[in-house]
């Protein structure tokens, strides 16, 4: 089996961009705002913004130091960790694999969405049913779902340096740039009952009223669901792009970069919505998150906003096709790099057979609105029928289970001093050293058990 050459960043900077594109997902945009609105708003960011600088920290070091040390994806990675901790590596990649069609069929929507808008028609995106309507056909979801799926392709199919690094020095500071834009627009905005400021205050002011210990409890596990999620650990994505991270590199720096990145989105994504959302709908309109909110609530938003809702629509959807654009380029590139390494084939044979699997598994994801249409009892007490499903198992099953063995291999088998080691290796300070040996071996897996056993509905 011939070895396969394999790529690299050619800087600091296109790795952290890179990683900081796979992380500001549509996680971040359509989650974070509707957690901080229900969980107390800045109660919930002092939270999220402690658990980064401490579990999210921890993992991310982890996964990225695996990558660099191996040089492998994450398939094989984990084999050359320890042999008999390999197993960990086909979970790691079958994640991206479950997760990659129903991401592209998502994708699809916002592509619809940013269509809609652009073309003056954001008014009947608005509209009652629009969404529903939309999603429950036979062709034009497909039809923009493979759009999508192709342009993740085409970037992956060019390589790491031409393709993804060069992609996300262009997409990313378009990025922050329209989301700032948006947020400072979201602010000034105003009706006779309320001003953006005033959806401000509620998103940053600690709203302590009726908090128990059992609620407190809950905003923290909510906190850190959001924030397993949004920084792309347990995905194999961190790891496959640690693998191409120069051996001279800050690794500590870079971390750090990212973690500022991501919880710099994730707040700005409240400021772009929360206030938004409170001007035209009320604390009422804070109670959806996920597809409802950008694909119901927000164009009903942008609707009452008169003639300027279509611009601000269009920039809007923009900048969320962006963020999912970069997010699915990352993982189709963990499940590439791991067909490249398990089974010593050419980035673009692996990048034809992912994207093959991925559009007929996509195909299934669209037609399960429809022809597939059914409905199934998830043990989180949700029904859904196939997204969901895809989402249920990858997400809440399969993410936790990949964190808490490589918590307890790092941790226990093979030591915190790998890692460390690994991070350190060109005398680099790292200033949360101690910190880092605490939450790798017993506030990580302690707090990723109790999620995924919330998650099978064992905890309520």
């Amino acid at each position: 089996m011939e070895k396969k050459e394999r790529g690299s960043f050619k800087g600091s900077i296109g790795f952290v961009l890179a990683a900081a594109g796979s992380a500001v997902g549509l996680g971040n945009i359509w989650r974070f705002p509707y957690l901080a609105a229900r969980d107390g708003g800045g109660l919930f960011l002092v939270i999220y913004i402690i658990l980064a600088l401490t579990f999210g920290f921890a993992l991310l070091m982890t996964e990225v130091a695996i990558g660099r040390k191996t040089k492998q994806s994450p398939l094989t990675a984990y084999k050359y960790l320890h042999e008999r901790w390999r197993w960990i590596g086909f979970f790691s990649c079958a994640v991206p694999f479950l997760i990659l069609p129903y991401y592209c069929a998502i994708g699809g929507w916002v592509i619809k969405y940013f269509v809609a808008f652009i073309t003056g028609h954001g008014a009947e995106a608005a509209e009652d049913g629009y969404f529903s309507s939309f999603i429950s056909g036979q062709y034009e979801p497909t039809i923009y779902m493979i759009l999508f799926l192709a342009s993740c392709a085409i970037i992956i199919f060019k390589g790491v340096s031409a393709g993804i690094e060069r992609s996300s020095k262009i997409l990313m500071p378009i990025l922050f740039l329209l989301i700032i834009a948006i947020s400072i627009y979201s602010l000034t905005i105003k009706s006779d009952t309320a001003t953006g400021l005033d959806g401000l205050k509620v998103y940053l002011i600690p709203n302590l009223e009726g908090i128990t210990v059992k609620s407190f409890f809950y905003i923290v596990m909510d906190a850190l669901g959001q924030l397993f999620f949004s920084l792309s650990v347990a995905m194999g994505i961190m790891i496959a792009y640690g693998s191409y991270v120069p051996d001279n590199a800050n690794l500590v720096k870079s971390i750090n970069q990212i973690e500022f990145f991501d919880t710099f989105v994730a707040f700005l994504a409240g400021v772009m919505i929360i206030p938004a959302v409170y001007v035209f709908m009320g604390k009422d309109g804070l109670s959806e998150a996920g597809p409802s909110l950008m694909f119901i609530s927000l164009p009903k938003v942008f609707a009452q906003m008169g003639p300027i809702g279509n611009v601000v629509g269009t920039v809007f959807f923009a900048m969320v096709l962006f963020a999912a654009l970069t997010s699915a380029v990352s993982i189709l590139e963990a499940v590439v790099s791991s067909f490249m390494d398990g089974f010593g084939i050419s980035r673009q044979k692996a990048t034809t057979i992912e994207t093959g699997f991925a559009l007929i598994i996509g195909l299934a994801v669209c037609f399960g609105y429809n022809i597939f249409y059914f409905e199934y009892p998830l043990p989180n007490g949700t029904t859904g029928q196939l997204l969901d499903i895809f989402d249920y198992v990858s997400n809440n099953i399969m993410m936790p289970i990949v964190s808490i063995s490589t918590c307890i291999l790092i941790g226990w088998v093979l030591k915190p001093k790998s890692v460390i080691d690994e991070a350190t290796k060109n005398n680099e300070k790292f200033g949360r050293k101690h910190l880092y040996v605490v939450m790798i071996k017993f506030v990580a897996p302690a707090f990723l058990l109790v999620l995924l056993l919330m998650s099978l509905g064992i905890i309520h």
